[in-house]
């Protein structure tokens, strides 16, 4: 913890004097990870809870994360601590039973199902790597199996998160997933490589019920986007429509409450106001996990 804070740009340890009471982060990675991370799950957990965080939400690619939320909340009282499952080969991919174990889980806990991130087949085409995939979707129909599981997202009232998917995938499962009465559907980092949706694209998604994520991981260098394409993006879609997150938790980038400040801020300066940022990143992301405003 000590070793991720003194890598803490100036900028962003300003932002600690400022607290965030209320904010809901439905994208946090955390330790233990196969990749280098900034922060634990723990660690993360008192961080937000020390600067008024509401909940936060914890993500791997490769791991279940509903059981560690259940340990988390035992360790830290006083923030809501919530985890979903990724369908990458780790898990088995699209694995009915995999979701379907998550909900009958102790604690339930668990509350988003992340369609392929790191394993999409849009993302090893788009990266035109030579390696396994797991596909969503043949012929511009999803697969069965994909069918399924949202099925099982609705019977259990999951969210369905799109994961890395392309934007026609994505599209794809807005429309199963309102017609199998799913809840809430995130579109996860719709303007963050390998997703790349259009404005048009964006609008259709919400216009089917579904929630854009924006992320500050999306605009730390190397630059994906700017923060003028987000705002143009934010505006076209409406704010009633979107969720801020931070997806942090790589070593090295600022740690997660100070990235939302930092994010908030930017917000801000470009003409957002606070009723807006509160909208984002408080009263959308608790409707997404079924709390009470």
């Amino acid at each position: 913890m000590q070793k991720a804070l003194a890598s803490f740009s100036l900028l962003a340890a300003a932002a600690m004097a400022q607290d965030l009471s209320g904010v809901i982060d439905l994208h946090a990675h955390c330790d233990p990870d196969t990749s280098a991370r900034s922060v634990d799950a723990i660690d993360l957990a008192k961080l937000a809870r020390e600067r008024g965080m509401r909940a936060i939400v914890l993500k791997s690619h490769q791991d279940p994360t509903a059981g560690l939320a259940y340990i988390v909340r035992k360790e830290v009282p006083g923030i809501e601590v919530f985890g979903g499952i990724a369908l990458n080969r780790t898990v088995g991919g699209i694995n009915l039973a995999a979701v379907d174990h998550m909900a009958a889980l102790k604690g339930g806990w668990g509350r988003i199902v992340w369609m392929p991130t790191a394993d999409a087949e849009n993302q090893v085409r788009y990266y035109k790597q030579n390696r396994p995939f797991v596909a969503i979707a043949r012929d511009g129909a999803l697969l069965p199996e994909v069918r399924a599981v949202i099925a099982s997202i609705a019977r259990h009232k999951f969210v369905l998160a799109t994961g890395h998917s392309s934007p026609e995938e994505d599209l794809l499962l807005v429309a199963e997933a309102r017609r199998a009465g799913v809840q809430q559907v995130v579109v996860t980092h719709p303007m963050v490589p390998p997703v790349n949706m259009s404005i048009a694209q964006m609008k259709e998604a919400a216009a089917g019920g579904a929630y854009l994520e924006f992320t500050y991981l999306g605009l730390i260098p190397p630059v994906r986007s700017t923060i003028e394409e987000y705002a143009a993006a934010i505006r076209a879609v409406g704010v009633e429509h979107c969720v801020l997150t931070s997806d942090l938790g790589r070593a090295g980038d600022p740690l997660h409450p100070d990235g939302l400040m930092l994010f908030f801020r930017a917000l801000l300066k470009q003409g957002f106001s606070q009723t807006d940022i509160d909208r984002m990143s408080k009263i959308n992301p608790a409707r997404v996990l079924g709390l009470q405003n």
